[in-house]
């Protein structure tokens, strides 16, 4: 499964993925699982476990090892250099499993607190003026359109805030999207944008309430995101104590939050693979994309980078 976790900038999106990540992995046994930080605040991280010093391999900056090996020996993509976010997979294309040896992972992936993780890379002083985010996060996304997951794997996003995801087609590469809000007149905003955004999509959304105090709290959500709202998480020692830099094990956090957990991990393992409108969806975004900017970049129509009839999946993987 592929999952995302958006939300207003400080709902604790970035909070919950992280207790998602270790409720996952401290299930046994535990799943395969990759994590992926797409914000541009790069706290994923910290929030499984590493110092606040450490320094990961970006893939934003591992572009081209990233384009060359997903490339594979695809007839219709001539280069490397024509690869874009949203270059569609085909035949001869190089598809990625969840847990595999492969060099994109060599090079990208680090273990951080017994989780597999890969960062965007920090908006850097050198992108000021000249750059934005989403260049970063089209590495995200190309990664994403040659994923197969099968069951019991897991490829957890955290996102950038707010509705940033629909400058591009990431938004439509999950299977679910669990939005962060809490109980807030803002936070609702942001839901409401989302929400009228993805409908027509298909986009699998379910609202998780954060910062939950009391009955006027919950009452408050219920009455605006009415059955969009899956679960909640209350106001948490556990989560104040991570604040501060002392991560304690997962099994301590407060039983009525980790069952809110559990909640979200049975909507995903409940959700059946769409690989045929998995590819539609990545081929409309592909031509969108090539018509907007890419095939004058390019000099050629990027459009001939689309294979009508290839759908990936577990059979594709294997060959």
């Amino acid at each position: 499964m592929k999952i995302a976790f958006v939300g207003k900038g400080g709902s604790g999106k970035t909070t919950l993925a992280s207790l998602f990540l270790r409720h996952l992995a401290a299930e046994t046994p535990a799943p395969a699982m990759l994590a992926l930080d797409a914000d541009i605040n790069q706290h994923l991280g910290v929030a499984l476990g590493a110092p606040e010093a450490l320094v990961m391999p970006t893939l934003g900056a591992n572009l081209p090892v990233i384009k060359d090996y997903l490339r594979g020996d695809n007839p219709r993509v001539l280069s490397t250099s024509d690869m874009v976010k949203t270059t569609p997979p085909g035949r001869g294309s190089r598809l990625v499993g969840i847990d595999e040896d492969n060099p994109v992972y060599r090079e990208c992936v680090r273990e951080v607190g017994g989780i597999r993780l890969a960062v965007t890379g920090p908006f850097t002083e050198g992108d000021l003026g000249v750059s934005c985010y989403h260049s970063k996060v089209g590495a995200v996304e190309l990664l994403l359109n040659h994923m197969v997951d099968g069951a019991g794997e897991y490829a957890v996003v955290d996102m950038t805030a707010g509705a940033d995801s629909f400058a591009s087609g990431l938004f439509t590469r999950f299977d679910v999207t669990f939005l962060v809000c809490e109980p807030t007149v803002r936070s609702i905003g942001v839901y409401r944008q989302y929400l009228g955004y993805a409908r027509d999509f298909g986009v699998r959304l379910a609202v998780v309430g954060n910062k939950i105090s009391d009955g006027e709290d919950l009452d408050f959500l219920r009455e605006q995101v009415g059955d969009d709202l899956l679960t909640w998480v209350g106001r948490s020692a556990h989560v104040r104590a991570a604040e501060r830099g002392d991560l304690r094990p997962i099994d301590t956090l407060e039983p009525e939050n980790r069952d809110a957990l559990r909640a979200m991990r049975t909507l995903v393992d409940g959700v059946e693979k769409d690989w045929p409108t998995y590819q539609r969806q990545a081929v409309e975004f592909h031509l969108r994309n090539a018509r907007a900017w890419a095939s004058d970049r390019a000099g050629r129509d990027l459009a001939d980078q689309v294979d009508p009839d290839f759908v990936p999946g577990p059979v594709a993987l294997a060959h």
